[in-house]
Parts: structure tokens; C-alpha cells; sequence
């Protein structure tokens, strides 16, 4: 496996580095997500890097899974900076 998965948030959310370093140390339900995603993504990467076999169902619930909890941080990163905005 390449020391670089695809699909890292740092790589989805490339203009928000801040606002994902302050949500990472600052809110739980954030660092949970963040985790669950990191977790599904790896997951889907050995698949298609072809280290782990797996059904291409499977596949497909992962990979929907990944795009569930990627809306669920564009939500909250969008919160964060609108909070900064009028903070």
C-alpha cells in the first residue's frame, strides 16, 4: 500500500485546514466522524489497492458510507466557519 491513501479529508476539504484542526481538537462528535471516515476509507483503499478481497457490494456500502460521513463533516465544517464568520 502507497504511504498516501486517496480521499484523506486534508485532501476533500483542502481549503478548511484550520477549521478541520480546530474541529479535531475541539469537538468530540467531530473527532468520532473523523475517525469513522479515516476507519471506511482505509478500509475502501485496500480493497481497490487489491491487498483485501471483497464483494463489490461491500465495496459499494463503503463507499456510500464514505460519501454519508464526508456530507455529514462538509455540514459541520460549514457550521464552524459560519460561527467564525459571525463570532
Amino acid at each position: 500500500m502507497s504511504a498516501h491513501t486517496p480521499h484523506e479529508l486534508h485532501d476533500e476539504f483542502p481549503h478548511d485546514a484550520e477549521t478541520l484542526r480546530r474541529l479535531k481538537s475541539g469537538n468530540a462528535h467531530f473527532c468520532k466522524l473523523a475517525d469513522r471516515y479515516h476507519a471506511v476509507n482505509r478500509a475502501i483503499h485496500r480493497i481497490e489497492a487489491e491487498i483485501e478481497p471483497c464483494s463489490d457490494e461491500h465495496t459499494d456500502r463503503l463507499k456510500k458510507q464514505r460519501l454519508s460521513l464526508l456530507d455529514e463533516i462538509a455540514a459541520l465544517l460549514e457550521k464552524a466557519e459560519a460561527n467564525l464568520v459571525h463570532a
